[in-house]
């Protein structure tokens, strides 16, 4: 029988990334089959009752509650595992700037009138809370970072607004990756400096090209994210316009690489217009064109395709896709029996889900998805069907971490639908970099390899700079060792996998506009 256990921690408002090392640190323990470290959110609250945690225990609790709570499979396993969570949520943080005995300040104005040099604010606060916050750091005359999801769009477009009377950025909300001064915020990477600067409306969008531009030997001057709302008619582009003109004046940028999702064309063009002097590549997923421009910019199919447009502007040459995966891409096509044709795409990062989709749509038909490109091609799927899953969206992280921080539920899900006999390739990709899993690689190789060995392809990407901590050779090794064919970039993994379950070797090299 197994045992629930939780503890409630008034008045310890804890943010987000902690919550997620939190929850990570109790589950991994013997026994453990649940936990969440979480504030006593609504929502929160509630998912806890539907699990069978006493309500009693969480009468009272508000907002500003830290809650830990485990299932596992005896008392003692679960007393282990929130005393591991306690000691995580409470442990001292890392060379405090603070002087001995000094309390840590408690509001934006207080940490200001302490760090005066300070011109940026990172906000990572529920959603119901996080305009407030926002709000503060502008009136101290900071850019806002505004890591937060789940805030209003009425809000979010009053916090935009105001920023730009203020001449300051507010990126956000759900902006999860910058690089400002060279200085990486949230899920970046380790790149070097260099002359294109990138404006994103997509988090992993925005380290799939920094990262490339910085294996290429090219560099970025600053990233930019702007949240995924911003180039919609609602909010209508206003941070992604301040952000291109402020590239637009920073002698350090020659280059503008505008990143989104389909966005609103006549915004698209709004924002693209903001550059007076510095010329701008769109790459803008799942968007056309019919003569290949939006505004004044070239129109790239995918993220390496604008990155490499980028390249071409400064004179820049790049790698050659896939020339030395041709023997792969064949050998894995001929070992696939004749009933595999499909391929399932399982991502941790929601822009290079969209993008396979992209890719993999106009090589092989229909892909459905729980982020789909059209509604009728939503969950879900029906038999045999392509499907590509972005494993990073609510209804798989409600209560547990998000698979870059975490790769355990993804490895679960990996192994509960990768194994069916019409699938063809299995399409993975691994993110590096700050805030992510150490070893990611390692935590999904050996289910990496049971697929392959069950007669199935692995397509994988390894998204990471040369210098982000967990080693990019060393994670692509790790999944070549596992049987995976690893691929150079996001979008050539789409469409090997694509050349595989189509058994036609020249989709991997083929540019689709």
């Amino acid at each position: 029988m197994s045992a629930r256990r939780m503890l409630v921690f008034p008045g310890t408002y804890r943010d987000s990334l902690l919550l997620l090392s939190a929850t990570r640190v109790m589950e991994d323990g013997t026994g453990v089959s649940w936990a969440s470290a979480a504030m006593a959110t609504p929502a929160a609250v509630q998912d806890l009752t539907a699990r069978g945690f006493p309500p009693a225990g969480l009468a009272g609790a508000d907002a500003n509650a830290l809650v830990l709570a485990v299932s596992a499979a005896d008392d003692p396993a679960a007393g282990d595992a929130l005393e591991r969570g306690r000691e995580a949520v409470f442990a001292p943080s890392a060379a405090p700037r603070e002087e001995p005995g000094r309390a840590a300040p408690r509001t934006i104005a207080e940490a200001t009138g302490r760090l005066p040099e300070a011109n940026v604010a990172v906000v990572s606060v529920p959603g119901p809370y996080a305009a407030l916050a926002a709000h503060s750091a502008l009136s101290a005359g900071l850019h806002v970072l505004l890591f937060s999801d789940n805030v209003p769009l009425a809000e979010e477009v009053e916090l935009k607004e105001r920023a730009r009377r203020l001449g300051l950025l507010l990126m956000g909300p759900g902006a999860g990756t910058a690089v400002l001064a060279g200085v990486g915020l949230g899920f970046a990477n380790a790149v070097a400096p260099g002359p294109v600067g990138v404006v994103a409306a997509a988090g992993t969008g925005a380290q799939e090209v920094m990262s490339l531009l910085d294996r290429w030997g090219i560099g970025v001057s600053q990233v930019i994210g702007v949240g995924g709302r911003d180039l919609s008619a609602a909010v209508g582009g206003l941070m992604a316009r301040e952000a291109v003109r402020a590239l637009d004046g920073d002698p350090a940028t020659e280059v503008i690489l505008l990143v989104s999702k389909p966005p609103d064309p006549d915004v698209a063009r709004s924002v693209i217009g903001a550059s007076q002097d510095t010329p701008v590549v769109a790459a803008c997923l799942g968007m056309s064109a019919s003569d290949g421009l939006i505004g004044n910019a070239p129109l790239a199919a995918t993220l390496e395709q604008g990155a490499r447009r980028a390249a071409g502007i400064l004179g820049r040459s790049v790698p050659d896709p896939a020339g030395d995966l041709d023997g792969a891409i064949e050998r894995a096509a001929a070992q696939l029996a004749g009933p595999r044709r499909a391929v399932r795409g399982f991502f941790t990062g929601g822009t290079l889900c969209y993008e396979a989709q992209v890719v993999l749509s106009r090589a092989l038909g229909p892909v459905y998805s729980n982020i789909p490109l059209r509604p009728d091609l939503g969950l879900p799927a029906p038999a045999g069907a392509h499907i590509c899953l972005d494993l990073g969206e609510e209804e798989y992280t409600k209560g547990r971490p998000h698979p870059m921080i975490d790769p355990a539920a993804r490895r679960e899900i990996i192994r509960a639908e990768a194994f069916g006999g019409d699938i063809a390739a299995v399409l993975l990709d691994v993110v590096l970099g700050y805030g992510s899993h150490p070893d990611p690689a390692g935590e999904i190789a050996g289910t990496c390899a049971d697929i392959v060995a069950s007669g199935a392809a692995v397509v994988a990407y390894v998204l990471g700079a040369r210098a982000d901590r967990q080693g990019l050779d060393r994670q692509r090794r790790t999944l070549q060792d596992a049987g995976a064919i690893v691929t150079a970039s996001a979008a050539e993994a789409a469409r090997i996998a694509a050349a595989v379950a189509a058994r036609q070797p020249a989709l991997a090299t083929a540019e689709y506009r």
